[in-house]
């Protein structure tokens, strides 16, 4: 058994609502085995409010979110990541950064809470949405048995959490 803790960077365009829900939950749910940072190819400069109010709402400390490049993470002296994640949504001809390196990576995409049209409420749904989507991969994430299954395989688990997140592992 490994005591191993592996750093997981969650990338998107904004970092401002996916990206820094699922850095929440990972630090939550994968305590001390993971540590989950956020980070955005062009950063909004601040987190989105309702990201914040949900994120408070389940009793998350939230002094740790700020919407961040990801340059700050190919820095120098900048923790090494094991794993990389992508939330954006391709599918809204959203640009999705690509982590360069060797971590392991999966393209985790959902559609952006923050872009989210509609009354006050339905814009509420979106992001409760978004986080339920980004806990049910997260929790299946933590439970697969890094220690004892190869990188081939692993790699296949990850995308499968990214496509079917409730088959996958």
């Amino acid at each position: 058994m490994t005591d191993q803790i592996y750093n997981v960077l969650f990338l998107c365009t904004g970092n401002s609502a996916r990206s820094i829900i699922a850095e929440a939950i990972l630090n939550r749910v994968g305590r001390g085995k993971f540590k989950a940072y956020s980070a955005g190819s062009h950063p909004k400069g601040e987190v989105h409010p309702f990201t914040l109010q949900l994120l408070k709402g389940l009793n998350y400390d939230t002094s740790f979110a700020r919407s961040k490049n990801w340059d700050e993470f190919a820095a120098p002296g900048a923790p090494r990541m094991d794993f990389v994640f992508t939330v954006c949504d391709s599918a809204a001809a959203e640009a999705c950064p690509v982590w360069p390196g060797q971590p392991m990576t999966a393209h985790w995409g959902l559609p952006d809470p923050a872009a989210a049209e509609g009354t006050e409420t339905e814009r509420h749904l979106a992001f409760d949405d978004a986080y339920r989507m980004l806990n049910n991969r997260i929790s299946i994430f933590v439970n697969l048995p890094m220690s004892s299954i190869d990188k081939l395989a692993l790699q296949t688990h990850l995308h499968e959490i990214g496509r079917n997140p409730t088959k996958a592992g």
